[in-house]
Parts: C-alpha cells; sequence; structure tokens
C-alpha cells in the first residue's frame, strides 16, 4: 500500500478542493468518512486504483491501492491545486471579494480527461439527480470493486463504455443520445497520446473534445475545470449559473449573454468566480417550476 506525506505551503482543504469531483450524495466512486478523509475511486493511465487524502492544516497524508496507486500519489499537489493560481483574481467587486476572503478554495486538477467527460455528458440538459442516478447505475453494473476499497466503483475503461448496450442506457435513465456521446467519445480514444506526458496528454485530449458529436461548449468547460484545473473554463449553457452570477452582481436573473459581460472583468478567471459566488451562497429564490426528474426506465 503505497502512501504520500505532502506538506502544502497553504492549509489544504480536501473536502472543498475534491467536491467537484463528486456526482450526488451516493457516488459510487466517491466518499468522505466522518472524520474527513476524502477516498476515490479512479482509472488512471496505469490502471484502476483508489485514493484515501486526510491533511491538517498544510500537511496532507494519502494512500493509495492498486495499479494506478503510483499515479496517483505523484499527481497527488496537483489533484489538490498546487498548480492554481488564486492569487492571480484582482477582485473588482465587493461580491467577488467579500468571497474569495470567505472562501479561498483552490482549483483541482485531475488530468484525467475521459474520467471528467462521462458523467459531464450524463448531466447534459438534465437535473442532477436524474444524471447522479444514471452514473451510479453504470458504475455499479460496468465497473469494477476499488483496488483495497472493494466498496468503491471504479469507472470503467473507453472500451467497456463503447460497448454498454441500448438497453443498458435505458435501464440507467440515460436516453439514447447520451449514450451514443458517451460511446462515440470511448471509441475516439482521446487520451491516446503517452508520450506528452501527463499534462500534454491531458491537454491534448481536452482540445479534441470540440470535435466530438454531441459535446459541445458547454460539456468542454465541464471537462476542463475538472481535468485541467482551467481557472476560466466558464459553464455557458448551464441551467443555474446565469442566475446565480446575475443575482450576485444586479439582485436578477439574467441569459448567458448578459452572464459574459459580468464576467467580462474576470477573464482568465471567470470559473473561480462563479465557484466563490455558489460557494457564498448566492443563489436566487426558487419561485419557478423546477426542471422534473424524468424516467426513460417507464417509457
Amino acid at each position: 500500500m503505497p502512501t504520500r506525506v505532502w506538506e502544502a505551503p497553504w492549509p489544504v482543504r480536501p473536502r472543498r478542493t475534491l467536491a467537484v469531483y463528486r456526482r450526488g450524495p451516493h457516488d459510487p466512486a466517491y466518499r468522505v468518512t466522518p472524520d474527513g478523509t476524502v477516498w476515490r475511486a479512479s482509472r488512471t493511465p496505469e490502471g484502476p486504483g483508489a485514493l484515501a487524502v486526510s491533511a491538517s492544516g498544510g500537511r496532507v497524508e494519502a494512500e493509495a491501492w492498486g495499479p494506478g496507486a503510483e499515479w496517483l500519489l505523484e499527481s497527488l499537489p496537483a489533484l489538490l491545486g498546487a498548480e492554481d493560481e488564486p492569487e492571480r483574481l484582482v477582485p473588482v467587486d465587493d461580491v467577488v471579494k467579500d468571497a474569495a476572503r470567505r472562501f479561498p478554495f483552490r482549483i483541482a486538477r485531475s488530468g484525467l480527461v475521459f474520467e471528467a467527460l462521462v458523467p459531464a455528458v450524463l448531466e447534459q440538459k438534465v437535473p442532477g439527480a436524474e444524471a447522479w442516478r444514471a452514473w451510479g447505475y453504470l458504475l455499479r453494473r460496468f465497473g469494477e470493486p476499488a483496488p483495497g476499497v472493494p466498496e468503491l466503483r471504479v469507472p470503467p475503461p473507453p472500451e467497456v463504455w463503447a460497448r454498454i448496450p441500448s438497453w443498458e442506457w435505458h435501464r440507467a435513465g440515460a436516453e439514447a443520445v447520451r449514450g451514443r456521446t458517451i460511446i462515440g467519445a470511448a471509441r475516439a480514444r482521446l487520451e491516446r497520446e503517452p508520450g506528452e506526458g501527463p499534462v500534454g496528454r491531458a491537454e491534448g485530449a481536452a482540445a479534441r473534445l470540440g470535435a466530438l458529436p454531441g459535446v459541445g461548449p458547454w460539456t468542454v468547460a465541464e471537462v476542463r475545470q475538472r481535468a485541467l484545473g482551467d481557472p476560466d473554463a466558464v459553464s455557458v449553457g448551464d441551467y443555474n449559473l446565469p442566475g446565480i452570477v446575475g443575482w450576485a452582481f444586479l439582485g436578477r436573473k439574467v441569459d448567458d449573454a448578459t452572464m459574459l459581460e459580468l464576467l467580462e472583468p474576470y477573464r482568465g478567471q471567470r470559473y473561480r468566480v462563479t465557484t466563490l459566488l455558489q460557494l457564498a451562497g448566492h443563489t436566487p429564490p426558487k419561485r419557478g417550476p423546477r426542471l422534473s426528474v424524468r424516467d426513460y426506465r417507464g417509457f
């Protein structure tokens, strides 16, 4: 069981930093234990692995299991935000300044593009609960027990995603178009350049996303946020985000175009700003009808 102790020059908050990788409260690949330890199951370029991370101040202790253990431990600093530069944010509004003071955070970088892509596709234009239900079903059905932590499930490799039959997507509650998008991405072998190194491979894979059918700007941004730690990847087309940004700056909901205008002074740091506004709770009142959670399994 490989381990690593890493001393960071800032207070590390694994639960806050890694929360972006959690797909709902019952994510089979993610859990947080009462002592604050974060557990993740991932499929790395070296194979399946599981990682447990805890921190006290800047001291981080991690354990890993499986063929991907060494890769996960080597990538640990980047996963916890070591390559992020939060000091590059220069608040020009009191609301952003206050949020940055109250909720300091660093943007994680997993380096795993396909791992970030699949749940992002499942979340396209549907309520989170619907996407999380599909993610959980597919991991339990086609994933594998995490090495050393069998209660977690490792997401399947691309070749397995590519072979999932239509009726299993139906049972998961995901309609055909999302299934086809994931199958197409799996067959495209996005992370196919082993000679580029971890960072170059992830950058190259992310650059190829836009050419995939069914993968638009929102999905690309969601992947870049998690896989590359891109501080400017704003999720244009999100159902809730324009309302959050508009409410924070203007006290009313706005559309995507106005959201981008409001965020323009923060170009280069727009994802960081939208995350801070969400952490600070700038959510407009729930007055309209909510998106209903559909169930394709009954069709």
